[in-house]
Parts: C-alpha cells; sequence; structure tokens
C-alpha cells in the first residue's frame, strides 16, 4: 500500500514515514500543499496524510482538490493531522472531506491504528482486521499470513505485494498498478521486479497445494482468486 505524507516539519514528517515504512507501507514524503498535488498527479496512493498548516497551499485546500476531482482519486481516503484542537477546525476539517482528524501531539501508535482503519476495505476483509481468501489467511494487525493454519513468513515487500493482491482479490492487477502501490519514487528496481516477487509469493503461498490463489492473464497482469 502506497501513502504520501505531507507535513511541513521535517522530524514529523520524517518520523511519520519512518513509522510507516517500518510497517511495509511503501511512503513518499513531501513538505508543502503544492508538492502534494505534484505528488498526486504522478502516481496513485491509497492514503494520504496531510498537515493541515502548510506553505504555499495548506491542508484543507489540497483537501478540497481532491474531494473535487482536479488531483486523481476523488475518495482518496485522507487524515488530516495539525497543532489546533478547537472545535471549529474539526468541523471545517471534516467538511472538506477529511476521512478522519488527528491532533499534534500524537502517539505513533495511534496513528498507525487510524490508518488501517483507513485502509480497511470492508468487501475484503474476513473478521476484524484479518483478510480471507479460501484458507489464505492475513492479518494486517499482527501481519500474521497463514494457509490452512500453517504459518507463512513473508519478506516486507511480499506481505506488502500480498496485502495489496488479497485487498483487491477478483480483480486482475496490472504490473504497472502493482508496482505504483507497492513502490515509491525511490525505488529503482528492474522492469522484471514485480514478476520476480510473483513468483516468491507463489512458491510460499501456492507449492503443495492443490488449489492455486495467484493467477496469470496473459497480457493483463495478475489475480489474487479464490475459486
Amino acid at each position: 500500500m502506497r501513502i504520501l505524507v505531507a507535513e511541513d516539519e521535517k522530524n514529523m514528517n520524517r518520523l511519520i514515514a519512518s513509522a510507516l515504512a517500518a510497517e511495509h507501507y511503501s511512503v513518499d514524503a513531501c513538505f508543502d500543499g503544492q508538492e502534494a498535488l505534484d505528488y498526486l498527479a504522478g502516481a496513485e496512493y491509497d492514503a494520504v496524510i496531510l498537515d493541515i498548516m502548510m506553505p504555499v497551499l495548506d491542508g484543507l485546500a489540497v483537501l478540497r482538490r481532491i474531494r473535487s476531482g482536479a488531483a486523481g482519486n476523488q475518495a482518496l481516503p485522507v487524515l488530516l493531522l495539525t497543532a489546533r484542537d478547537s472545535i471549529e477546525d474539526r468541523v471545517a476539517g471534516l467538511d472538506a472531506g477529511a476521512n478522519d482528524y488527528l491532533v499534534k501531539p500524537f502517539a505513533v501508535e495511534e496513528l498507525l491504528a487510524r490508518v488501517r482503519v483507513l485502509l480497511r476495505r470492508p468487501e475484503a476483509a474476513g473478521e476484524g482486521t484479518c483478510l480471507q481468501a479460501g484458507d489464505l489467511r492475513l492479518c494486517t494487525d499482527t501481519h500474521e499470513v497463514t494457509r490452512s493454519g500453517r504459518q507463512i513468513r513473508l519478506s516486507g515487500k511480499e506481505y506488502a505485494l500480498l496485502r495489496y493482491m488479497m485487498q483487491n482479490q477478483g480483480i486482475v492487477l496490472t504490473r504497472d498498478k502493482l508496482e505504483q502501490h507497492i513502490w515509491n519514487y525511490d525505488f529503482s528496481g528492474g522492469s522484471n521486479v514485480i514478476d520476480v516477487y510473483i513468483r516468491y509469493l507463489r512458491r510460499k503461498i501456492d507449492d503443495g497445494y492443490e488449489k492455486k490463489l495467484i493467477h496469470t492473464v496473459r497480457g493483463a497482469g495478475y489475480v489474487l482468486r479464490a475459486e
């Protein structure tokens, strides 16, 4: 899952980005509202964390552009950050279309919990924060992955790729779409990186099982499907 962090305070920006990266999210970071719009125009994101008080364009202006459709996906989940704690500011943020609102200072654990809620897709989920595809189960809070009760150990990128595919199970995902959602702008890997990681996942997820979950759609991409 790919997240954009727009926060002008450099230390806070670095703290948030590091915490998200440690949870295996792909993270891009910027420091003003116009830069945030530039990032949104250049890539697909699964969520945005916006500070309200930013130079050039503030977070509310960016949020309004998102919700108007002028900055990509209108339904993009947005978490607003601010040092302000008045009722008026919260109402203004929610009225502008924010999904959630977090007042500084905050605990990193709370931020991560709110991000998990933002990214949760009920139609793809099983119980609580666990995703289910046939006998394959992935729990986003513990990062535990099992198939038929057998624990599967995944690297950070393998986990991120599997999570994204499970959240979009039944949908054919192109290589470009997978790469956009799993890697950030700093990525400098080869053009076949998605094929390589799909191969890794298949060895761990499908090898030894009669029913295969990861399928290749020739000329289109890959799909995770429990038939």
